[in-house]
């Protein structure tokens, strides 16, 4: 028998019932998240991660790591912070660096933008205003902690040429001392904010995702070790920026995006999200 054949009638119903489909997806992602949280395990992990992280920072206290790790890049460095102003630390990772992060921002922006104005790029509006969200919660969060915590940098202790005693993070500070802004790590949020990325590719291409975390992480770790070796910020400086942004990212996507919506997926698979 000849196979069937859709009239021209029906092909534009199939193709128009597609199209609605899909549209019906992109439009119920934040729905759709809501609907799956009482199904993710997520809070339960960020507790425990947060628990761990306390206390490997008590521990870390406990046995002085920061000034251990602080002590050995100043006495590498012929006891003085020769690489506060060297070209590769200065120039390439803290200018650079921020200049780079901030193009990311905008080029994230720019297609956001796009998405609203150009149809094709539909499915991609509500992965590309969580990215965008998550990234400036991410480094505002830490401007403002910055802000309301006042911690001196390496460079400002008497122990490393500065002026100054060291006072902890609960410690009551002196009258007397001025107010900083060295805590938590702001440079390295630069990079660690798009730890994002993770979750903005495993919406519309899973298979991205990791390559997404790498990059964030190989350049929070790069600006942080930048800032360090130039007596800028401790090495628990640095952690807690990453804590803060791995966990403002999470609670963003939990919020926002769907765990199980792809935008590779098949237009049946398509069809089986837009009824859950």
């Amino acid at each position: 028998m000849p196979p069937s054949r859709l009239s021209p009638r029906r092909q534009a119903s199939s193709a128009g019932a597609t199209t609605r489909t899909r549209s019906s997806v992109a439009d119920a992602w934040p729905q759709a998240a809501l609907r799956r949280k009482s199904g993710r395990p997520a809070s339960g992990w960020l507790l425990i991660g947060w628990f761990l992280f306390l206390t490997m920072m008590l521990v870390g206290r406990a046995a002085g790591l920061d000034f251990k790790l602080a002590d050995t890049l100043y006495h590498l460095q012929g006891d003085a912070w020769s690489l506060h102003h060297a070209f590769l630390t200065e120039q390439v990772l803290h200018g650079g660096g921020r200049m780079l992060s901030q193009s990311m921002g905008v080029a994230a922006i720019l297609a956001l933008i796009a998405s609203w104005l150009r149809p094709a790029w539909r499915d991609w509006r509500h992965p590309l205003g969580y990215l965008v969200l998550a990234v400036a919660a991410s480094t505002l969060g830490v401007s403002i902690l910055k802000q309301l915590i006042s911690m001196d940098c390496p460079w400002d202790l008497s122990r490393y040429g500065g002026a100054r005693a060291y006072i902890g993070l609960l410690a009551t500070r002196p009258a007397d001392y001025p107010d900083t802004a060295c805590f938590p790590a702001g440079h390295a949020s630069a990079g660690y904010a798009w730890i994002a990325l993770y979750f903005f590719c495993n919406a519309i291409r899973p298979r991205w995702r990791w390559a997404g975390l790498c990059l964030a992480l190989a350049l929070g770790l790069a600006f942080g070790i930048a800032q360090q070796l130039r007596g800028a910020h401790f090495l628990s400086h640095d952690l807690w920026t990453l804590m803060l942004c791995a966990t403002l990212s999470l609670l963003l996507a939990r919020w926002l995006l769907p765990s199980s919506v792809s935008l590779a997926a098949s237009p049946s698979s398509l069809e089986e999200a837009s009824h859950a």
